[in-house]
């Protein structure tokens, strides 16, 4: 038998393209609360949705009347080592001498993603856990949260220690304690005014400090508010929900900054860091975790959608690419497609791959609202009547909390005529969940009138107007009232040129 040389073995190697090597084995854990998507051993995935778990009972605990539960999934994506990692993070975070992550929490509209890696260093083995899924119950106030608040509140719980009688909350962190001891300290209007785009977030040397700092000051307050019987950052937190700039609400909840920023120092130098100790039950029962192994297109598909997210655009059509090769049918895959279409405005093509997912029976709330919501803006495109009002009907089963699906279904009904009381119920129920849209107030408005009912279409129609933010809103606010008025007055005077007759 003759042998192969060794250089024509490479060459055959060197052919072999890297998607054909040997793939990860992934595996699928769902528990209650959240599902674990992971290419690490059974018994590292069920530990990692156990320490979740018993994380949502802490937070139950300290926040009683905190919404725990999001209305969409709560994906976990655990990757085993750096390398499988970085292939997911942001770009950000892939330049020489950025910041060192060990995990993060990614909000879509239809999930929650967290990902994190297993062998991030650190004295804390669940800290990872804990800091992303702080973000997760924080990201509803993302719209007023400064960064540093949300980032110290991760911070202050990553380090929870969850015992078998009690809880302890805030520990002292080894690795901020370095920092803060190394590194000057921020001023604090600085601090509580580092956005996403500030190199204090994202380079190294400064986001190390920013990290730092943000934690000892949320362990300082909240130290300082349980010893004190105070509620200093509660007020803050209900200031920046009123819009009030993060520095004018410091100066009102915790008094003067310059002497807040030489109490931070005195308490960073003297170093007693003490964890509160709280009483909580977090026995959780694993029988009930649900155990299915995940084939590799299925785990490149949700690498993939993950990646569409994170704006990594072109590592995302390159493994959709791959994963629609071998599988043209992956629901999965047609949906992320529909996403990046839409999200670059390529409104035909994403309408395309949302109904292909569409009828592939997707479950996603989403694909069944854009093919619908597209297919209405642009009647030229392939649809039919029946699939948009199907669709829409399902959005709103798949999420009964997701107002555009009632606010499309009403103007869908609407426009046909089939039946205008519907249409404004649906209507209605889109005011309900969101009451400050001004658009779905206006739509509520023409529906009113198509049912005749003008007096009622005008009160409508002036809430619509005060919630305008833009001279456009106020111009079809202002046109609608206009016809509204002329309805009712010609509808007026018609009731009384019958009366006229009638004597």
């Amino acid at each position: 038998m003759r042998r192969l040389s060794l250089a024509f073995l490479l060459a055959i190697l060197a052919s072999v393209p890297a998607w054909a090597a040997k793939a990860d084995s992934w595996l699928e854990i769902q528990s209650p609360h959240f599902t674990v998507l992971t290419n690490a051993t059974e018994k590292q995935g069920r530990h990692l949705a156990d320490q979740f778990e018993r994380m949502r009972l802490v937070f139950h605990a300290a926040f009683p009347r905190m919404e725990l539960d999001p209305g969409s999934p709560i994906v976990v994506l655990s990757i085993k080592d750096e390398k499988g990692f970085r292939a997911l993070e942001p770009e950000a975070y892939l330049a020489k001498g950025s910041l060192q992550l060990g995990g993060l929490f990614l909000r879509a509209a239809d999930k929650n993603y967290v990902l994190m890696r297993l062998d991030a260093e650190g004295d804390h083995p669940y800290s990872v856990i804990y800091h992303e899924y702080t973000h997760l119950l924080t990201s509803k106030a993302a719209d007023w949260m400064p960064l540093w608040m949300n980032e110290g509140l991760a911070e202050f719980y990553q380090d929870t220690e969850i015992r078998e009688k009690n809880v302890a909350v805030g520990g002292p962190d080894a690795g901020n304690i370095y920092v803060l001891h190394e590194a000057h300290l921020l001023p604090l209007e600085t601090l509580f005014t580092i956005d996403q785009k500030s190199p204090y977030y994202h380079e190294e040397n400064k986001g190390s400090i920013f990290y730092a700092e943000s934690w000892a000051l949320m362990q300082y307050l909240q130290t300082k508010d349980f010893q004190d019987k105070t509620n200093r950052v509660t007020d803050y937190a209900n200031l920046l929900s009123q819009n009030v700039d993060p520095v004018t609400a410091a100066s009102r909840a915790f008094g003067d900054l310059r002497q807040l920023y030489s109490s931070l120092e005195a308490y960073i130098w003297h170093g007693s860091y003490g964890a509160l100790i709280m009483r909580a039950a977090t026995d959780v029962d694993d029988s009930a975790f649900k155990l299915e192994p995940l084939t590799p297109i299925q785990a490149d598909a949700v690498k993939a959608d993950f990646l569409a997210y994170d704006d990594r655009t072109a590592d995302a059509q390159e493994l959709l690419s791959q994963v629609l090769q071998n599988d043209p049918k992956n629901v999965s895959a047609c949906e992320t497609m529909g996403f990046l279409a839409f999200r670059h405005g390529h409104l035909q093509e994403a309408q395309k791959w949302y109904a292909q997912a569409v009828q592939l029976d997707s479950k996603s709330f989403l694909a069944h609202y854009y093919y619908a919501a597209i297919s209405m803006r642009d009647p030229s495109l392939p649809s039919d009547d029946s699939q948009i009002e199907s669709s829409l009907r399902a959005s709103i089963k798949l999420n009964p909390s997701f107002a555009p699906s009632f606010d499309r279904l009403a103007v869908f009904l609407a426009m046909r005529r089939h039946d205008l009381d519907e249409a404004h119920k649906m209507g209605l129920i889109a005011v309900s969940l969101d009451p400050s849209n001004f658009g779905y107030r206006l739509n509520v408005g023409n529906i009113l009138m198509m049912m005749g009912q003008g007096k009622d279409a005008i009160s409508v129609l002036h809430q619509a107007a005060r919630l305008a933010k833009s001279p456009a809103e106020t111009e079809a606010a202002e046109s609608a009232l206009v016809n509204a008025l002329q309805y009712v007055d010609d509808q007026e005077r018609i009731g009384e040129k019958d009366q006229e007759k009638d004597q």
